[in-house]
């Protein structure tokens, strides 16, 4: 029987990179709330998370000519694809400078999501724990 780390973590790893990419994002929007044009941007969470847990269909570039690029390093279910996928917020109150950034909206995603981060590494310590654990034979 073989042991997949992979399997073991679960899609947590996943899970938490697009965390993280969304508080940058998130960060980006609070970072521009008076910057005159400026569209609000978010990654719906649950949409990428089972875009990766679907490994995203068959997402493979067709070539016709040798000379065109290889799809090398586009393969399905690849975190980075999904993460390229964001979203314009629709605002409820847009500014006249036409700025969407609505900051309480953002504070509160931004501190939504940090604490879905944590509690996500929270629950891959609480694995790591009883690898170890489990390694050492307690």
């Amino acid at each position: 029987m073989q042991f997949g780390l992979d399997k073991f973590f679960g899609i947590s790893q996943q899970a938490l990179k697009i965390h993280s990419r969304r508080a940058e994002v998130l960060a980006g929007n609070l970072a521009n709330t008076d910057t005159p044009g400026y569209k609000a941007r978010d990654i719906d969470f649950k949409a990428a998370l089972q875009q990766v847990k679907n490994g995203m269909g068959d997402v493979r570039l067709r070539t016709t000519n040798p000379n065109h690029i290889n799809s090398a390093g586009t393969s399905p279910g690849r975190i980075d694809d999904v993460l390229g996928e964001m979203k314009y917020r629709i605002p409820s109150q847009p500014s006249l400078d036409g700025n969407t950034v609505d900051s309480l909206k953002e504070k509160a995603a931004f501190m939504e999501n940090a604490l879905l981060y944590q509690t996500n590494l929270q629950f891959l310590g609480g694995k790591i724990k009883h690898l170890k654990s489990a390694l050492k034979g307690e």
